[in-house]
């Protein structure tokens, strides 16, 4: 067998990179959307990417999940910028998203396009909303809170028990 050729035995394959691995996207992602991930790839022929198609309903069918796993999967892998959508799908014509595949380059009409792994970009977010290492707070005096009630100067009085209405005398 010449050397550099494989056996058609084997078959086609995805290669992991361990920078892709070992990135933080990559250990946050959910079983699923590590699942739907390797599904959309299996579908990936070499030069239809920007093209790769998989249904929720193939999704959940082929993968084993729930359809609402399925789309919290999708979800998380473009959040996360292992896939873009880059032609939405149609439900009443029947035609599924088209995806491209971030790791991958792409065929346009101008020649190939270089893959994105937009992944490399992504950053974990704390509660707030901000990224786990924010800017440091500006600098200056620190303040007092506000008191929870009232004020320190007037006092918060009870409401009266007094009733309501017209103050006419029986």
């Amino acid at each position: 067998m010449a050397k550099g050729k494989r056996r058609d035995s084997e078959g086609q394959y995805i290669t992991l990179p361990y920078a892709q691995l070992k990135s933080e996207a990559w250990r946050s992602l959910s079983g699923a959307a590590v699942k739907v991930w390797l599904e959309l790839h299996t579908r990936f022929n070499g030069s239809n990417n920007g093209s790769v198609r998989l249904s929720m309903n193939e999704a959940v069918s082929a993968l084993g999940i729930s359809k609402g796993t399925a789309q919290r999967a999708f979800i998380e892998l473009e959040e996360k910028g292992f896939i873009a959508l880059h032609n939405p799908g149609n439900w009443y014509h029947r035609k599924a998203h088209e995806w491209r595949l971030t790791t991958k380059r792409m065929q346009t009409r101008s020649g190939a396009q270089l893959a994105t792994n937009d992944w490399r970009h992504w950053q974990k977010k704390t509660k707030d909303g901000q990224p786990e290492y924010p800017s440091p707070p500006p600098m200056g005096p620190p303040r007092n809170p506000r008191p929870a009630s009232g004020s320190t100067r007037e006092p918060v009085e009870a409401v009266s028990s007094r009733r309501l209405g017209t103050q006419v005398g029986h």
